[in-house]
């Protein structure tokens, strides 16, 4: 028999489904909702699932670099965010809309959100938060209730027949909105009807809730239209009561909320068309080397399925069967059975022959990710060149003129590098500090150094500024930094930069050890290549994680 649809146990898949998927796909939002992370035990419950299912299905992930297995922990890995930024890619608004909801967001000092329908509810598609004590919880990727929320109201106001029967379906089988794991357990307010909201929203061109997801917030919500007159997103500003009444946000806002949607649909009209597709047979390449590496393990079809999420991308919003199988080398078969099988779970829509992702894409680990920070996205590697090396390594940025660590793995030594998390250095006299000092412009550094005191804090240390600089040049040039007892007596360490998507150093990683543990040639021969290597794998999951999120380094 056909396994069925997990949100919709009575609904048989189709019979070219490829259950591997389903199940793999079951795993993942099982992850979402327990945000983020689940004993394998706990899979196997979640799921219903057996548990050598459960097995082969997080093995497989693991192998993909979606999740990280910690003994009989699952864990979400930065790298799944890569399935999110297909279907964000794809409809272009984070990327075409995204930095002038962040202007207004730091205009007004409210949170701003972006949202897209998904079905009868809606998915926040970009976050630009404030950082107050009480502050927006909601995340990337968030599905909520359309009746609860100002953007549903506006986006009701297109629907038709059909979407209005699914509402009531759905809002009849969960009153409490407990298929909403993001949304407080509190039931929909019903002094005035959701209809009733959307026929004002159809009527004012705007849409306010007061108060329904929880007492004291509100939010105020504008369509931004695309060049054909539909909607492509809502803009909402999001407040509390403490700052403002539900009046006060309408009278002050909405001439400025209005303005934003106007300048994005602006922007719209002005876009060119969409990127190309990636290279043909490059998204699958590395599917069969796994099947051989982990043998009968391995659940090749799983790994296929989602790989053919990854394939829309920058290719525009639709894509065609042969268009698919041509980005990910599969053969038209296995391609069609993977578009039949995430259609049927609501990942995938089609229209003739043209297939597109859905904002549903985003239920897989979006939400829990997308609030990653860059100290999370390094510990597992830092953990990793720890093991291997038998020697401390940290990660540290750039705070004024010191450099501040932010994650840390320690080795057990009877004489061990002893500094914890928070700690500050100067940052002229660490190797962190040199590799993030080399990494500034001109002008910036130059100030800095100008305020900077120059101090011995070990007998080696430098503190001509001249030598400094002429160390720095070197260090730009090298992509290293190696310092040998200028912090410390008998403390040496060698860092490398960490690169956000735009090249800046916005982080450094480091190996410190005692002297007499390894010469510098040592360090340089046997340290430094892995260094290298474990810097490139944290610059990977960070330039996936901050792709359409902000990923805090501190």
């Amino acid at each position: 028999m056909p396994p069925t649809r997990p949100d919709r146990p009575g609904e048989q898949a189709p019979a070219e489904a490829v259950a591997p998927l389903m199940r793999g796909i079951s795993v993942l939002r099982r992850l979402t909702d327990a945000d983020g992370s689940l004993s394998l035990s706990e899979l196997e419950r979640a799921t219903g699932l057996a548990r050598s299912t459960v097995d082969r299905v997080t093995l497989t992930l693991a192998r993909t670099g979606y999740v990280r297995l910690d003994g009989r922990t699952v864990t979400l890995a930065p790298r799944l965010m890569e399935l999110g930024n297909s279907y964000l890619s794809s409809v272009r608004v984070p990327g075409l809309l995204g930095d002038l909801a962040d202007a207004l967001a730091d205009e007004l000092d409210e949170s701003v959100s972006l949202a897209m329908p998904d079905g009868e509810d809606i998915r926040f598609v970009h976050q630009a938060t404030r950082r107050r004590a009480m502050s927006l919880s909601f995340r990337i990727g968030d599905l909520l209730p359309a009746e609860r929320t100002a953007p549903g109201a506006v986006f009701a106001t297109r629907w038709g027949p059909g979407e209005w029967h699914a509402w009531r379906e759905r809002s009849a089988a969960d009153p409490d909105g407990t298929g909403f794991p993001s949304l407080p357990r509190r039931r929909r307010p019903s002094d005035e009807p959701f209809e009733d909201r959307v026929d004002a929203a159809r009527a004012d061109g705007w849409a306010l809730d007061d108060q329904l997801i929880e007492p004291g917030l509100l939010a105020l919500a504008v369509p931004v239209r695309n060049p054909a007159g539909g909607i492509a997103c809502v803009l909402s500003v999001v407040s509390h009561t403490s700052r403002h009444s539900a009046q006060g946000l309408r009278d002050g806002l909405l001439p400025r909320l209005r303005d934003a949607a106007a300048a994005m649909e602006s922007r719209l009209r002005d876009a060119p068309p969409g990127g190309t597709g990636p290279t043909p047979g490059a998204l699958a390449s590395w599917t069969a080397a796994s099947k051989q590496e982990l043998g009968r393990e391995f659940v090749e079809s799983l790994a296929r399925g989602l790989t053919v999420i990854t394939a829309f991308g920058d290719t525009g919003d639709a894509l065609t069967l042969s268009a698919v199988a041509r980005a990910t080398g599969l053969s038209r078969a296995s391609a069609r059975r993977a578009l039949i099988t995430l259609e049927h779970l609501g990942y995938v829509a089609a229209d003739r022959r043209e297939h597109r992702l859905t904002p549903r894409v985003l239920a897989l680990g979006y939400p829990p990710l997308s609030r990653i920070t860059l100290a999370r996205i390094a510990e597992p590697h830092l953990a990793a060149l720890a093991g291997r090396i038998h020697e401390s390594t940290s990660l540290a940025v750039l705070v004024d003129d010191s450099v501040q660590y932010v994650a840390r793995a320690a080795t057990h030594r009877i004489m061990n590098v002893n500094i914890t998390v928070g700690t500050r250095f100067p940052a002229y006299a660490t190797s962190l500090g040199r590799v993030l000092l080399a990494g500034l412009p001109a002008a910036g550094l130059g100030s800095l150094l100008d305020h900077a005191e120059l101090r011995p804090l070990a007998p080696h240390t430098l503190t001509r500024r001249a030598e400094l600089e002429a160390e720095l040049e070197r260090v730009r040039a090298d992509g290293y930094a190696l310092v040998d007892e200028e912090l410390e007596a008998g403390l040496r360490s060698i860092a490398v930069p960490v690169r956000d998507r735009s090249g800046e150093a916005v982080a450094a990683v480091n190996v410190a050890m005692h002297s007499s543990s390894r010469t510098i040639d040592e360090c340089l021969e046997h340290v430094l290549p892995r260094l290298r290597l474990t810097a490139g794998n944290i610059e990977a999951e960070l330039h996936t994680a901050a792709r359409f999120a902000r990923v805090a380094t501190v």
